[in-house]
């Protein structure tokens, strides 16, 4: 088992607070950080129906039978005991990070952990592994075999196999997960769904649209567009238009939080596949956009993360703000050649900003060159790194 880039700031949040609750998706690797990070900690999962059915019986009892640290293996399993959690938290406040909660993000989870834990614990997300975590298992060169692989653990730490891990996963999340959550009663209307947003990757949402392909209501588009959001598999992307006398366009983009579910939703079946694929570039953004937002959810950091573009089509893939006094824009080409119409976008952004506003510009491609072009930094992010974060 590799070591992974949030142990740190877990530490840090185990420190301060009486809890820390570690909330991401299912098979992220949340367990395996908790029991690593506190291996002196009690383990329990309330996975386990003898243990939840314990639990849940006689609460204050169970919860005062834990008289070192422990750790509550899906939480949301027994949401019901953070009621009774927060009264154990407020009659001994000084023992720091005696409980380590983890679960699958559901809607009613994020919910009741913040209505009941507020100002007791440290909320983390932890998403699959970042680059970095990837390369802890060997030489990563090849940016087309991440997108295809994606970075679910499982598939790294066992070498599974990529087609088969991806089905399981996509059934047992609908069967388990998404069925309970949304009453699902035509299947296959969802996966035509999956599948048409894995082809739009990267562009602008259009719930009508997707409603009139898949057959459903835009209202029933937009709720499944916030299940997927709430259970870590969609990350939406909003537009940055603040401030601007420009007509901006409005609409946000989503994006996969792992690109090996969206490679295989298309259809693709191996790395030369992806790097074939006509959406090879949606695939390469995708990627480096999630990387932005895991290292910044590993360093404990909430993400400021927009992108840019105008009426006219002028578009920058990626803005991070610091509070509108300062931008990082970053534009992504999946070619290996650089080209100086790259950087057009970033142009007009500049010009779109106040004088007294910074704008630090890059060009991430995937050639070898690191250069300087136009008061922009051109690299290759997998080489030389995301200095940005």
């Amino acid at each position: 088992m590799i070591k992974r880039n949030m142990s740190h700031e877990l530490q840090k949040c185990a420190a301060e607070y009486p809890a820390v609750t570690i909330l991401g998706p299912r098979q992220s690797g949340k367990t395996t950080l908790a029991q690593m990070t506190f291996p002196n900690h009690q383990y329990v999962s309330l996975e386990d129906p003898d243990t939840r059915r314990q639990a849940l019986r006689d609460p204050r009892g169970w919860l005062a039978g834990i008289s070192d640290g422990v750790i509550l293996d899906e939480i949301q399993r027994a949401p019901e005991l953070l009621s009774y959690l927060q009264g154990m938290i407020d009659a001994n406040r000084k023992k720091a990070g005696k409980y380590v909660l983890t679960g699958s993000h559901q809607p009613h989870v994020h919910t009741a952990v913040s209505q009941s834990l507020a100002g007791r614990t440290a909320v983390l997300e932890l998403l699959p592994f970042c680059i970095d975590e990837v390369r802890q298992y060997g030489v990563v060169s090849d940016i087309f075999e991440l997108i295809y692989k994606g970075f679910y653990p499982g598939v790294h730490d066992n070498d599974l196999d990529v087609q088969r891990f991806y089905r399981s996963y996509t059934s047992t999340y609908l069967e388990r997960d998404l069925r309970a959550q949304i009453h699902l009663k035509d299947l296959s209307r969802f996966e035509i769904f999956l599948q048409l947003i894995a082809g739009r990757i990267g562009q602008l949402v259009n719930y009508s649209s997707l409603s009139n392909d898949v057959g459903v209501s835009s209202t029933t588009i937009k709720d499944w567009v916030s299940i997927l959001k709430a259970s870590y598999i969609l990350f939406e992307l909003p537009p940055w238009f603040a401030n601007i006398r420009k007509r901006l366009v409005r609409s946000s983009k989503l994006y996969f939080l792992d690109t090996g579910l969206a490679a295989w939703l298309l259809g693709l079946n191996s790395s030369s596949q992806v790097r074939r694929d006509p959406l090879r570039g949606a695939l390469y953004e995708n990627l480096l956009i999630v990387e932005v937002l895991k290292q910044m959810l590993n360093q404990g950091r909430k993400p400021h993360l927009y992108f840019f573009r105008d009426s006219q089509g002028n578009e920058v893939d990626l803005l991070l703000s610091e509070a509108g006094r300062s931008f990082t824009a970053v534009e992504m080409k999946s070619s290996a050649t650089f080209q100086p119409e790259f950087i057009k976008g970033l142009d007009v952004f500049s010009k779109s900003v106040p004088p007294d506003v910074r704008v630090d510009r890059h060009v991430w491609f995937n050639g070898t060159d690191r250069t300087t072009y136009m008061n922009t930094t051109v690299c290759n992010p997998l080489v030389h790194g995301f200095h940005i974060v």
